[in-house]
């Protein structure tokens, strides 16, 4: 038996390949279905199942696609119901792979599918779970994404998903290694841990949710402080139950060269978005005007998911010269197919037809520590909630960058202000979305609020007294 956990760390997320005896299995593939037949067909083994421990919200799935390239079976826990050939599992249903087994679990709350699925090897030992989104590394799974298909509050679903968690999980062993479908940066939960396997006995001592003393402190721990899930998660589950267009075809399309003339036709002609993936620190020295930095080399994905939102939304690419095929793969990872395409010889050749560009004000943290009246300034740190409580700038407002097309509608235009994230990849998507809604008067600071503490500016901590 062998088994292989295939983390991807852009989306915070794992894949699982199973084998045992000649057969395999996969649990919650991505899209991108090419890795998982070259390891199939180095290890010499038949795809048997591929198994979904739910419909996913934050990426589009390979299911439909390595079920058609392999012929293995899709498999869903209880009461799924998708749109193509798929076997919808008992609860307690046992799968074989070879000389080793997969129980299904059924442990709904985050979603009313969402299963976890027990592995038991060929003496019968219960080995591993592969827990989905229902139970995370530290934390579990938010009860809030099935609301508006089951006419349930997440409360609700919260007391579903405590009942799984007791009475399916929590009773096995507790040398179980925990194999989690996301780690920490998922927007699926909200305290996860930065490993990506663990002990049970080890979750059941440390993670919060299971030390909840009844059913209703867990409740309210599990749905207190949740934040609104990102907008393009709805239209991602929508595809993973109803198919998609396969991958090989949306790069056929999308890779396509546009010389820098061609580029700023389609720009004046279509409702194309402009996404630069170039780094933050290439960008605010030069840009296209209008266009929004994402960084390639970041958590790219969920980040256009949350700032582009619509998946069906024309985007034209810049990138540095050979990433436009991985910038694809990656906006197709969350149902981004819609790229027209990319400009031929990347800004450059932009620069070198001597076509309008601009740039950001930023600025080092030493100039800002001289120019900054705390008392007067505003500035506004983008980081997430989390983030700012446990350690901000004094004075600082706590504005996060998922929600800018909400603040950024109470920025006084006149008033100068300064923008900051941790390190800069963030404040420099804010600050590219500004500039393109026609707000120019701030300052972005480099190295954001990691450079900030180092300077003689005053910081606050949080501090617990519990």
């Amino acid at each position: 038996m062998h088994i292989e956990q295939i983390y991807t760390s852009c989306l915070a997320q794992g894949a699982y390949y199973i084998t045992s005896n000649g057969e395999a299995a996969i649990i919650d593939p991505l899209r991108e279905i090419k890795p998982y037949l070259t390891r199939i067909q180095k290890d010499g083994v038949q795809l048997k199942y591929i198994f979904e421990t739910h419909f996913h919200a934050d990426f589009v799935s390979g299911h439909i696609d390595l079920s058609k390239a392999t012929g293995a079976i899709i498999v869903y826990g209880p009461t799924a119901e998708a749109s193509f050939d798929c076997i919808t599992a008992k609860n307690e249903e046992i799968f074989i792979v070879g000389k080793i087994a997969i129980k299904v679990l059924h442990t709904p709350g985050h979603t009313m599918e969402s299963s976890t699925f027990l592995l038991l090897d060929e003496h019968g030992k219960e080995q591993c779970i592969f827990t989905g989104d229902t139970f995370f590394l530290g934390d579990v799974g938010r009860p809030d994404l099935a609301q508006a298909a089951t006419n349930m509050t997440k409360e609700e679903l919260a007391g579903l998903l405590y009942d799984g968690l007791m009475n399916k999980i929590m009773p096995l062993p507790d040398d179980i290694i925990v194999y989690p479908a996301h780690g920490a940066g998922s927007a699926c939960g909200k305290n996860m841990m930065k490993e990506t396997v663990d002990t049970l006995g080890h979750q059941k001592k440390v993670n919060y949710a299971l030390n909840q003393p009844n059913r209703d402190a867990f409740i309210k721990a599990v749905t207190d402080g949740l934040l609104p899930p990102p907008g393009y998660f709805g239209m991602n589950v929508f595809m993973n139950k109803n198919g998609y267009e396969n991958i090989n075809d949306v790069l056929n399309k999308s890779l396509t060269p546009f010389s820098s003339d061609e580029f700023e036709l389609i720009i004046k002609r279509s409702e194309a978005i402009i996404l630069d993936t170039r780094a933050n620190t290439d960008f605010y020295k030069e840009h296209i005007p209008q266009s929004i930095n994402i960084g390639l080399k970041g958590d790219f994905a969920p980040w256009v998911g949350a700032l582009v939102v619509d998946v069906n939304q024309p985007i034209l690419l810049i990138t540095d010269i050979g990433e436009e095929e991985d910038a694809i793969i990656r906006l197709s990872r969350v149902g981004f197919d819609h790229v027209i395409g990319y400009l031929k010889g990347g800004l450059k050749a932009w620069q070198d037809a001597g076509k309008l560009s601009t740039s950001i004000n930023r600025i080092e943290s030493k100039e800002f520590s001289k120019k900054v009246n705390l008392q007067n300034d505003v500035v506004i740190d983008v980081r997430k909630p989390g983030e700012f409580i446990t350690e901000h700038l004094e004075g600082a407002y706590n504005k996060p960058l998922e929600y800018i097309y909400e603040w950024i509608k109470e920025i006084d235009p006149n008033q100068h202000f300064y923008l900051h994230c941790a390190g800069g990849y963030r404040s420099m998507s804010a600050a590219s979305i500004l500039q393109a809604r026609g707000i120019h008067n701030f300052s972005e600071i480099a190295g954001g609020f990691n450079e900030i503490r180092k300077t003689s500016l005053p910081i606050n901590n949080f501090v617990c007294n519990g």
